[in-house]
């Protein structure tokens, strides 16, 4: 366990669950992830990056009103717990996911919202865990708005489950 002065004490390997439940990390300004060894990994983002999310989210909610929108979308991968800025999950999916905190099968669409922190092998490794999960599409928005849409087999001109989604979002 890891003990700092004043701080709640951590076990070096957390479930997501315990995660959820710790208060300290509650309000967090950074989304907080887990790795394969149950650590937790923090990455601070700006309050564009907070922006983008909503637009995405409201979008997708517009364009594909028959499934759920969630954001920071909490999915298991094998390595370990990570969040999609927004998803969107077909009803089906969504009651086929077991009772937990996180989603045992990702979402048909997971959306990553670019930071300054992130890097193309990050972003690039995170996609492929989402496909590995068993999401269909994976877009990527950029510090601009500007949306790419991936299928397993590479990038796509533009979503095939939500053709009509725009290129860019604008602020």
């Amino acid at each position: 366990m890891v003990a700092m002065t004043g701080a709640p004490r951590y076990s070096p390997r957390m479930t997501w669950l315990e995660v959820c439940r710790e208060r300290s990390l509650r309000n967090l300004p950074f989304k907080v992830e887990l790795d394969r060894w149950g650590r937790i990994v923090m990455s601070p983002h700006r309050k564009e990056h907070g922006a983008y999310q909503g637009e995405i989210a409201s979008l997708l909610k517009k364009l594909r009103p028959a499934g759920r929108v969630v954001s920071e979308c909490a999915i298991d991968t094998t390595d370990g717990t990570k969040v999609a800025d927004v998803a969107w999950v077909s009803v089906k999916r969504w009651r086929s996911m077991t009772d937990a905190p996180s989603c045992s099968i990702a979402p048909e669409i997971c959306v990553e919202v670019l930071s300054e922190s992130n890097s193309e092998e990050e972003i690039d490794e995170k996609r492929e865990l989402h496909f590995e999960a068993g999401s269909v599409e994976v877009w990527v928005c950029n510090l601009n708005g500007k949306m790419q849409f991936f299928a397993k087999s590479g990038r796509l001109q533009r979503s095939v489950l939500c053709p009509q989604f725009p290129h860019v979002i604008k602020l």
